[in-house]
């Protein structure tokens, strides 16, 4: 073998997406690659759905020594000759296992907008023989310069979307089917991780501005994470049950953005904001925080609404906008398509990596291996 592609998320959240996007990229150009992930995770049923060369281990956080011995030897075994880390812990298993089997190039995938850790543990992972860090946003490519990664190691590339799931338009009352909105409710949805960053809470603050221009706007959190407790609290202080719907986490991402009517993102931290090409792809109006990689994603009133971020009733005004002018939502969901198809395919995304691929094999002298 010839590629390793490394991670070890366990959940499915845009980070396994992209990553996904990639190994289907590499399959269908006949590279010859295993795909490392969590056994059991959503991301390893996928993977064999879509028959990728699986590789399942577990990997149970940043020290697992165990986890590193095993993929040395496997990437002994299949002759890796380039990495590629999707997650952080993959970057510090897999740098380790990388070092022990001699593999020759190694890359890693950065899709957040965090600073490196200030240790000097955190920063050798991102330095000691890496041969490229791939970020998804200029935002992205900052910060790791501010931390002080080289400029010269870092590869803009955005992430991409797959537009099949969405090209059907038929459905648009699968919420209204399954939750009983009734079909004049105006939905507001959010479809993001349960987490701090995520700033649910802001959203959930604009519902009692919202609640007093109108009882028929409803807005709908489809996720988990850890501050689920938290944020029902904050619903039945604020807004009451009746207005704000928590889903749990649902599989079906396009029937869920097609049954709405606007998708908000209110987040404090962002790398891009890779969720906000599903909705463009379903040609909704946006209104999210401009924060991050997000104005790299959206153009103020040409393809959605930023606002400034922690600022509730500037996202209560933005989605009262959208609510009243609904010609304005119709072409802000249009030229948010138009600007997805053009610029952000998956396919783009993985080509874009394969040719950073290709260009680091050949000025090292490394040959990357094709499935004969």
């Amino acid at each position: 073998m010839s590629l390793f592609q490394i991670d070890a998320g366990k959940e499915w959240r845009g980070e396994q997406m992209q990553s996904f996007f990639l190994a289907k990229e590499l399959k269908r150009n006949g590279y010859s690659f295993r795909y490392v992930v969590q056994p059991g995770s959503p991301l390893h049923e996928k993977a064999i759905e879509a028959g990728l060369p699986v590789f399942p281990m577990r990997i149970s956080g940043d020290a697992d020594t165990l986890a590193m011995l095993r993929l040395a030897l496997a990437m002994k075994r299949k002759r890796c000759r380039l990495v590629n880390f999707h997650d952080a812990h993959s970057v510090a298993v897999g740098s380790v296992a990388a070092s022990l089997a001699k593999v020759p190039l190694r890359v890693i995938s950065r899709r957040v907008d965090f600073p490196l850790k200030k240790n000097v543990f955190s920063r050798r992972k991102y330095t000691k023989d890496v041969d490229a860090i791939i970020a998804v946003s200029e935002a992205v490519k900052d910060v790791l310069i501010k931390s002080g990664i080289d400029a010269k190691l870092i590869r803009v590339i955005p992430d991409g979307i797959d537009f099949s799931p969405y090209e059907d338009r038929s459905s648009k009352d699968y919420l209204c089917q399954e939750f009983s909105f009734d079909p004049d409710d105006f939905l507001v949805g959010i479809i993001a991780q349960l987490s701090d960053e995520k700033g649910h809470k802001y959203l959930i603050q604009a519902s009692q501005y919202l609640r007093e221009h109108s009882q028929k706007i409803k807005i709908v959190i489809v996720g988990e994470g850890p501050l689920r407790m938290e944020l029902g609290r904050l619903v039945k202080e604020i807004s009451g049950e009746d207005m704000v719907f928590f889903m749990g986490f649902l599989e079906d991402i396009p029937q869920i953005l097609k049954s709405l009517d606007v998708f908000v993102l209110s987040s404090e931290r962002e790398g891009l904001g890779s969720i906000l090409m599903d909705a463009m792809a379903c040609r909704l109006p946006i209104v999210a925080a401009r924060i991050g990689g997000i104005s790299e994603l959206i153009e103020h009133r040409k393809t959605g609404l930023l606002v400034p971020p922690q600022r509730p009733k500037s996202l209560a005004k933005a989605i009262l906008e959208i609510y009243e002018d609904r010609e304005l939502a119709r072409q802000l969901g249009l030229q948010g398509y138009g600007v997805v198809h053009q610029k952000f395919s998956a396919e783009a995304m993985a080509l874009k990596a394969i040719d950073l691929y290709e260009e680091l094999a050949k000025k090292n002298g490394v040959k990357l291996l094709k499935s004969i």
